[in-house]
C-alpha cells in the first residue's frame, strides 16, 4: 500500500504565489514617483488660489505688525493726554491766581476811585454852598429822577434860566421808530399807544428835565403836534412857578395823559413860544424830526423831505430871537436830513443838541 503524503503550507505553490505577490508591490513602489518637484504643474486655477492665499498670508501678518504699531501709538497719545491735562490744570491753577489778583488791584483802584470822587463831590458842595451863600439861593433839586443803575446824566444839555418851556412832541410818529409801527400802533388801543416804548423815552426825558428846573424860576410845558398848547388846561400863555407846591408834578402827570396823535407843526410849537409873556429864555425841545406840515395842514397825504425842511425853514422864521433851543431828538427811521437841521439850529441859537441812546434816562 502506497504511504500518504503529508501536507505542509509552505509548499512551492504557496511560496511562488507569495513571490509573486511581493514582486507586484515592488514593480508598483517603483512606477510611483515620490519626488514631489517631478510633480506635474498645477492648473492656472489652482495657482490663482494659491496666490491669493499667500497675498492673505501676507497682509494678515502686515495687519498684525500694524496692529502692534497702532497700539503702541495709542499707549504714547494717552501719555501725552495725561501730560497735557496736568499742563492744562496748571495754567488754571495760575489763571486762577491771576484773576484773584487782578481782581483785588480792581477792588482796590475802585475804592481809591470812589473815594476820590467822594472828595471832588465834597469840594464841589462846599463851593456850591458859598456861592449860594454869596446869591441868598438855594441850589436843591425840586424834584427827584430814578434812573436805572448809577447812570450819571451828563449831557451837555444847559440847564438853566429864570423861564423855561419844554416843547413836548406828541404828534403820532412819536409811537414807534419805523414807520410801518407808527401805522400799526396808530391803530391800536390807547393803553398800547402810552406803553410805546418811544412814547414812555420821551415822557422820561421830560420828566427829568423838570427836576433840573433852578428853584425860584418858571416853567410851562407845551404839547404840541398841529397845534401847541399848555398841558394843564386853561394855562396856554402863563407861566408856572416852580416854587408853588405840586405845580411841576401835575405838569407832568397830565403829560403822561396824552395820546400820540396827528401830524407836526413845529411852526405852531413856535408861534405858541412867543405868545408868553415874557418870553422864555430857554426852550427844550423833545421831537423826532422835521416837521410834516406848517401852520396849516398840507393838501397831499404824504410829504417829501424837501417840503419838511421847508416847514423847519418857516418855522425858524417864527421864533423869537436871542432865546437858545436845545433840542432833544428820539430816533425815526426815514429822517436823515433832522439831526443835521436841529444841530445848526443849536448852532444858530446858541443852544445845544443831544440824541440820546435808547435807555436815556
Amino acid at each position: 500500500m502506497r504511504q500518504r503524503r503529508e501536507l505542509t503550507p509552505f509548499s512551492l505553490s504557496f511560496l511562488d504565489i507569495m513571490s509573486c505577490g511581493f514582486g507586484a508591490v515592488v514593480l508598483l513602489f517603483l512606477i510611483i514617483k515620490h519626488n514631489v518637484s517631478n510633480m506635474p504643474p498645477l492648473p492656472a486655477a489652482d495657482r490663482t488660489t494659491a496666490s491669493e492665499v499667500s497675498l492673505l498670508e501676507k497682509e494678515i501678518k502686515d495687519g498684525k505688525a500694524g496692529l502692534a504699531e497702532l497700539r503702541n501709538t495709542i499707549a504714547e497719545v494717552e501719555e501725552k493726554k495725561v501730560t497735557a491735562e496736568g499742563l492744562a490744570r496748571k495754567i488754571q491753577e495760575k489763571l486762577e491766581d491771576k484773576a484773584g489778583e487782578v481782581k483785588a488791584e480792581s477792588a482796590m483802584s475802585q475804592t481809591s476811585e470812589i473815594q476820590k470822587l467822594k472828595q471832588d463831590l465834597k469840594k464841589m458842595q462846599e463851593e456850591k454852598n458859598r456861592m449860594e451863600a454869596k446869591t441868598g439861593e438855594t441850589g436843591q433839586n425840586i424834584r427827584s429822577f430814578t434812573g436805572e443803575g448809577n447812570r450819571q446824566y451828563l449831557s451837555g444839555l444847559k440847564l438853566g434860566g429864570k423861564r423855561i418851556l419844554v416843547l413836548m412832541d406828541v404828534s403820532a410818529s412819536m409811537l414807534d421808530d419805523t414807520i410801518v409801527n407808527v401805522i400799526r400802533r396808530r391803530n391800536m388801543s390807547d393803553e398800547v399807544k402810552r406803553s410805546s416804548h418811544k412814547w414812555q423815552q420821551s415822557l422820561r426825558i421830560a420828566d427829568w428835565l423838570s427836576t433840573q428846573f433852578p428853584p425860584g424860576s418858571r416853567f410851562q410845558i407845551y404839547a404840541f403836534n398841529t397845534s401847541a398848547k399848555s398841558v394843564i388846561k386853561d394855562r396856554t400863555g402863563q407861566w408856572l412857578s416852580v416854587s408853588q407846591p405840586g405845580q411841576v408834578d401835575q405838569a407832568i402827570q397830565k403829560l403822561k395823559q396824552f395820546i400820540p396823535a396827528g401830524g407836526t407843526s413845529l411852526e405852531n410849537a413856535f408861534i405858541a413860544a412867543a405868545g408868553l409873556s415874557p418870553l422864555p429864555d430857554n426852550i427844550y425841545l423833545i421831537t423826532d424830526g422835521l416837521p410834516t406840515q406848517g401852520r396849516q395842514p398840507p393838501a397831499a397825504p404824504t410829504v417829501s423831505g424837501r417840503q419838511r425842511m421847508e416847514y423847519f425853514a418857516e418855522a425858524l422864521k417864527k421864533l423869537p430871537v436871542h432865546i437858545p433851543v436845545n433840542t432833544i431828538l428820539v430816533p425815526m427811521e426815514g429822517d436823515p436830513m433832522a439831526a443835521s437841521a436841529f444841530w445848526q439850529l443849536a448852532q444858530l441859537t446858541q443852544g445845544s443838541f443831544l440824541s440820546p441812546t435808547e435807555d436815556w434816562p
